[in-house]
């Protein structure tokens, strides 16, 4: 799944926190202590939900509040820009929110730091509340069975694609690809016969790493995570079929190195597969009609390990809150699964809680025919059951990012051969991650 541009700051930042001071371990932080009464002050922080979240933040606020009468919340929402910085110097200066709202990134800022509260060693009965893989998501590498945040509103990978184009193409739409192997068979299928009308997907590499390489089995990193270890036989295999496909019409040309915009080319016919995200779909029913009409949802494409791209957001309780029951109670009170449900009404999101994933909001396909209400459909099936590991791993920043895309672009396009593009780019992500790990 490709990043926002938020995850992508937060990860930035992520390495250069090593010399801001926060390094101090789980004994440097006093631990809350539960008293068997929700009462207290409480501060929450959000992420960039006011104005649009507001009155649905304000209305969960209040109802939590009137169940308990002992406790108060103090609600702030903050922007994104900074948003990785204000987490360090807050945790520096011991001013961390009671409950937080964290990314994936931000998740393991604090956690790998000691900073946040393990909810699972609190609450050991809470995690039969929330679907396996969201749940997974929030531990941590060496602490054991230990979860350091409760899962809040996530985002599945999906497929969608143009079954008209796939239909000109000589190809079934009932049977889209479920591999990247597969994808790429059918992307060859679609340059074949399209003839140069319409191009199967686009070619800048950044959408597509390290996701395709996770799902094809390739190693991003080594078991200590401290070193890039892509540099394979299957990463060459990936960057020979990307050239192949470039050099067979598969991709716009002038899509492997600049940003056109997807959704203007899929909204006007001219790309059979759109981006894999359900908030996509709603885009094109909003501004492309008739586009609309012809598009279709699937599973997301994965590979041998059947993971899934998964885009989360959680709730982490400050270890030292003076009032852990009201901290606890209340993250839990905003993912329970009616307040998830009734967020996912709302915005395109899905809940991490296994009672809101079985609404029937989320379980009715209708007649099969409106992509916006299968999509739904199809990422909350996939979230019940999938392995949901194939994020972008933190070390892999933007300017790894960049330094990997810049060598599979000269592959692409035949500047380079492919093995040595490969070689070249763990060469540069591993200087880059020596470095920031040196700062």
């Amino acid at each position: 799944m490709k990043r926002t541009a938020i995850t992508m700051l937060v990860a930035g930042a992520f390495f250069a926190t090593s010399a801001c001071g926060l390094s101090g371990g789980a004994g440097d932080v006093k631990e809350g202590e539960r008293t068997g009464k929700v009462s207290g002050r409480i501060t929450f922080r959000t992420l960039q939900l006011k104005p649009v979240f507001t009155s649905y933040v304000q209305g969960v606020i209040d109802a939590f509040e009137e169940r308990y009468p002992d406790a108060k919340v103090t609600w702030e929402d903050v922007p994104g820009d900074g948003y990785n910085e204000k987490l360090v110097a807050d945790a520096q200066a011991g001013a961390l929110p009671d409950v937080v709202n964290l990314s994936t990134d931000s998740f393991q800022l604090l956690g790998d730091r000691g900073m946040l509260a393990d909810v699972a060693g609190l609450d050991p009965e809470v995690a039969k509340e929330y679907v396996p893989g969201a749940w997974e998501q929030f531990k941590l590498p060496g602490k054991g069975d230990g979860v350091y945040a409760y899962p809040w509103y996530v985002t599945p990978e999906v497929l969608t694609y143009n079954e008209e184009l796939f239909e000109k193409a000589g190809l079934d739409p009932a049977k889209p690809p479920t591999s990247v192997e597969q994808f790429f068979d059918y992307a060859e299928r679609i340059a074949a016969g399209s003839g140069g009308q319409y191009s199967a997907f686009m070619a800048d590499p950044k959408g597509r790493l390290p996701g395709d390489w996770q799902k094809m089995g390739v190693p991003i990193l080594n078991e200590k995570q401290d070193a890039f270890t892509f540099d394979t036989d299957k990463a060459v295999e990936w960057a020979d079929r990307m050239k192949d496909l470039y050099a067979k019409g598969a991709m716009p040309k002038e899509s492997l190195l600049k940003s056109d915009d997807i959704n203007q080319l899929y909204g006007s016919g001219k790309i059979v597969f759109g981006p894999g995200s359900p908030g996509f779909v709603k885009d094109i029913k909003q501004n492309a009609p008739q586009v609309y009409a012809s598009t279709r949802v699937a599973n997301a494409v994965t590979g041998k390990l059947g993971h899934i791209g998964i885009y989360a957001q959680s709730l982490g309780i400050r270890k030292d809150t003076r009032h852990m029951d009201a901290a606890t109670e209340f993250a839990k009170w905003v993912t329970n699964g009616r307040n998830q449900v009734e967020f996912s009404r709302k915005a395109t999101i899905y809940p991490s809680n296994a009672i809101g994933l079985a609404d029937p909001y989320f379980t009715d396909k209708g007649d099969a025919t409106d992509a916006e209400t299968v999509a739904r459909a199809v990422g909350a099936e996939q979230l019940k059951t999938a392995g949901l590991d194939a994020n972008t791993p933190v070390q892999w920043t933007n300017q790894v990012g960049d330094a990997v895309v810049r060598e599979m672009q000269k592959a692409i396009n035949g500047e380079q051969d492919t093995r040595t593009a490969v070689r070249k780019a763990q060469e540069e992500a591993n200087k880059l991650l020596a470095r920031t790990v040196r700062q």
